[in-house]
């Protein structure tokens, strides 16, 4: 891809982004934390609202985060791949990504911990160390599930022979079974396994998510394996492990997923590149099915809200948990109605940040 084209790409891609995070209603998950959490996510989000308002104002932390995440993506494929156009190709798929679309949109947790994984891996490939436990100790903070991360580190350390990463993240897994946290191992056999793979199909797009598996497998047998792989491979294989027994938030894992998409591209170009242009034919005609469907995936949640205002009756047929409780406001403040008794508590956060409160005082709000 030259370099023109990634630059518009990337443009048009922020402009698409800020669009979808200032029309798209507070979601379910968001107006729980908002109300509710006095976490990190739900400061930022508190910031924004004071500071812009709206739905963007909500998200423009998260905004800024997910373009950083982007920003980093690229400058650690600028090192891996020998060829600029490369790079950039691995950066676009990358944004297109439906997981780092809604990343970048909505809040999530996991958009705090995507830059800081990105950027710990691009200051231990340029040798920067001294910053490195900062960044882990942040990321101790902030996630419960970074023990994924520490647990990766660990591994990597020991087979690379690293003392430094050795020993900071047996002390952060030491840290976090003190402190009883982490990741819930409980429970018992219940069927999530085949969900876990639809839940990454919606991260990844089906077909990027089937060629992103062959190439961790691929790499685990025969290739170099990088820190990257060693982190998004940890993420993997415990997420379908645990999958057996729970049913898994698939934003827990995403991040330190997704930032191996790299590799796949590499493996890729391996594959097209040791071939004689006769027999590449094939490689090509896949990779432009993979990267449509790709397309496909991010255009239908670019343009989600066209397609809904298309229906005829939105309010019943859209949905979903984000716009019920949207267009139900609107219908209520047209009859002059502020108040609405619900016994679903994400709808009342939802409704009480469109200024509908319940009716009966036995519903608490904080």
């Amino acid at each position: 891809m030259k370099k023109g084209y990634f630059l518009l790409i990337a443009a048009l891609y922020a402009i698409a982004v800020f669009f979808l995070a200032s029309t798209t209603p507070i979601t379910p998950h968001e107006a729980k934390i908002f109300y509710t959490s006095a976490n990190l996510v739900a400061q930022l989000m508190k910031w924004g609202e004071g500071l812009i308002g709206g739905f963007l104002g909500l998200r423009i932390f998260f905004i800024f985060l997910g373009l950083i995440s982007i920003l980093f993506f690229y400058e650690i494929s600028r090192r891996s791949f020998a060829k600029r156009e490369d790079a950039y190709l691995a950066t676009t798929i990358f944004m297109f990504l439906p997981g780092m679309i809604t990343g970048a949109t909505l809040v999530s947790v996991a958009i705090l911990v995507l830059p800081l994984v990105l950027l710990f891996v691009l200051l231990y490939e340029s040798k920067h160390f001294i910053f490195l436990p900062l960044i882990m100790l942040a990321l101790f903070f902030i996630h419960d599930t970074s023990v994924i991360f520490f647990l990766a580190l660990l591994v990597y350390g020991i087979v690379h022979k690293e003392k430094m990463i050795s020993i900071l993240s047996a002390a952060f897994l030491l840290a976090f079974i003190y402190f009883s946290r982490g990741i819930d191992v409980g429970g018992k056999p219940s069927g999530h396994f085949v969900e876990i793979f639809g839940l990454y199909a919606a991260v990844f797009s089906p077909f990027v998510f089937f060629y992103f598996f062959y190439t961790m497998y691929r790499i685990l047998l025969r290739e170099k394996k990088t820190l990257l792989w060693y982190i998004s491979f940890t993420a993997l294989v415990l997420s379908l492990l645990l999958s057996i027994r729970q049913r898994i938030d698939i934003a827990n894992f995403a991040p330190y997923v997704m930032i191996s998409v790299g590799l796949m591209l590499n493996t890729f170009h391996h594959s097209l590149r040791v071939r004689l242009p006769q027999f590449q034919k094939r490689y090509i005609l896949g990779f432009k099915l993979v990267m449509l469907t790709l397309l496909i995936s991010a255009m239908a949640i670019f343009f989600h809200k066209v397609l809904v205002n298309q229906m005829p009756e939105p309010k019943r047929y859209s949905a979903n948990n984000v716009y019920s409780p949207y267009f139900l406001s609107k219908s209520l403040k047209s009859l002059n109605v502020s108040c609405y008794d619900t016994s679903n508590d994400h709808e009342r956060y939802q409704l009480q940040y469109y200024g509908i409160v319940p009716c009966r005082t036995n519903f608490p709000l904080k």
